[in-house]
């Protein structure tokens, strides 16, 4: 069974501003509130090192980055110990509305046998993290 969570806000920049400030991994500490760190290339068939700032817990997860396309999208995909049992399939995607205007579509597709269950307990939480971190986003690309 499928979960998902699909988050949407228009961002007043253009659409290679945007993809800057989310494809630079590396200051996700800077400006992210929920992904407060990330290590690795945002390259397909690389593995990152995420970590999740959940209230006062922090998670580490490494998931698998699965496609990129410049100024469009990108994806990864995370399990939660092992394959099948928790599995998240993130994922960014930028649409164009003008050119100082984009709509970024930011959601995550869950499966697994525990996934019904974990969702139960983390799921408006999630929902809410990736709207802060959507929210975070347009702040620092709206910056002149």
């Amino acid at each position: 069974m499928k979960h998902k969570i699909r988050t949407e806000i228009v961002i007043n920049a253009s659409k290679e501003k945007v993809w800057n400030i989310l494809a630079d991994l590396e200051n996700y500490a800077v400006w992210n509130p929920f992904i407060v760190q990330s290590e690795g290339q945002l390259q397909a068939g690389t593995k990152l090192k995420n970590t999740l700032q959940n209230g006062a817990k922090t998670i580490v997860f490494t998931p698998k980055v699965l496609s990129v396309i410049p100024n469009q999208y990108f994806d990864w995909l995370g399990s939660l110990w092992i394959k099948g049992l928790f599995d998240g399939h993130h994922y960014f995607e930028i649409e164009e509305i003008s050119p100082n205007q984009i709509n970024l579509i930011h959601g995550e597709n869950f499966s697994g046998l525990l996934s019904s269950l974990i969702l139960k307990q983390i799921g408006n939480d999630t929902r809410n993290n990736f709207v802060k971190m959507n929210q975070a986003l347009k702040t620092r690309a709206e910056q002149p």
